[in-house]
């Protein structure tokens, strides 16, 4: 037994909510969809609302509302007065209206959530046995372009969300020494091609990706008025021995070498080490799991790891920053700068040995 161990009273209720866990988050959910979260809150000021009033007002039954207000108050979402009117607990308010709750909701729920049921298949096989839930392709990034709209909102803003805060700081240490040519690779939807552009007037930039994603990015950059000064470069790193045009002066990896397996993010730097110039640039950043100051944080990259594990490509996973540099060290590279940004991220700066 663990010397951490709690009292067993306090250790059943915490298996009982774990066991239960899919029940809470579902009526969550249909909270969430219902506007009973909202139309709490919109009554807060006069002590709350009844079930009977929520259930008028909504036209759902009281039944259904009931059941659900029940599950909620004893998961400490909601609270009831003595006069039966409901209010949003600290936890419920946080469910309803934060901002990064919202993204993992909606990423779990609209990407995660039916997949994994595969996940012991996916620890035997190494495969992403959830992704079948989605559409019958070997990794998700081979689909997401072809998902439903709703699923690759949700993909998409759960990505984008845990680095656009940190995209202008980021920006300025890619382009701290004035390259002229770099590469965007994992280019994604084409939000970095499209900032880089608009930060430097002169810079060349070659979105490397799948073309599936590059269609799309391409679209978004000639949107924006950036065609005459990005390029593409089609490419699958789990094909044999994939290669990248040479001639970097910097090459720009963000939340992207999470998506591999160590051996796989090996071929893809030794594929970056034969591409950058001499005096170039390789910038990763990345959320590493040993670099989180809460825990929350760290919970959060470790569920997204099993993400990886059943839904993503069965083999990857977020990452503590000592492997990568041992990967780094072992690709023939140089670590020269590891740098905190913002809360979250770490972006490291190799160099050729």
């Amino acid at each position: 037994m663990s010397k951490n161990s709690i009292k067993a009273i306090d250790a059943i209720q915490e298996a009982q909510k774990i066991a239960f866990a899919p029940f809470v988050f579902q009526a969550v959910i249909a909270l969430r969809k219902l506007g009973i979260f909202d139309l709490i809150f919109e009554k807060r000021r006069k002590g709350g609302i009844t079930v009977e009033e929520i259930a008028n007002q909504l036209s759902l039954s009281i039944y259904g509302v009931g059941v659900l207000l029940e599950i909620a108050e004893s998961s400490n979402i909601v609270s009831k007065n003595d006069d039966k009117q409901f209010e949003l607990t600290t936890t419920g308010y946080f469910l309803a209206y934060n901002k990064t709750v919202d993204v993992n909701i909606n990423f779990t729920q609209e990407v995660c959530y039916k997949g994994l049921f595969h996940l012991t298949e996916a620890i035997q096989t190494g495969k992403p046995s959830g992704l079948k839930e989605l559409g019958d392709w070997s990794t998700i990034y081979e689909g997401l372009s072809k998902l439903t709209p709703n699923i690759q909102k949700s993909w998409f803003e759960f990505d984008h969300h845990y680095s656009d805060d940190v995209f202008q700081e980021a920006l300025e240490t890619v382009f701290r020494n004035n390259p002229k040519t770099v590469y965007d690779v994992g280019a994604n939807t084409g939000k970095f091609a499209i900032s880089g552009s608009k930060y430097n007037e002169s810079v060349s930039i070659k979105m490397v990706d799948l073309p599936g994603q590059l269609k799309i990015a391409l679209g978004h950059v000639e949107e924006a008025g950036f065609k005459d000064r990005v390029t593409h470069h089609e490419i699958d790193w789990l094909s044999e021995n994939p290669t990248l045009p040479k001639g970097a002066d910097a090459i720009w990896m963000s939340q992207f070498l999470d998506c591999f397996s160590e051996d796989e993010i090996l071929t893809i730097l030794n594929a970056c080490k034969d591409a950058v110039n001499d005096d170039g640039e390789i910038l990763i950043m990345e959320t590493f799991t040993d670099r989180q100051r809460f825990d929350n944080a760290k919970f959060i990259l470790e569920a997204t790891s099993l993400y990886f594990t059943v839904m993503a490509n069965g083999n990857s996973k977020m990452y503590p920053a000592e492997v990568f540099k041992k990967l780094i060290d072992k690709a023939g590279l140089v670590l020269k700068e590891d740098i905190a940004v913002g809360e979250y991220h770490t972006i490291l700066v190799c160099k050729k040995k």
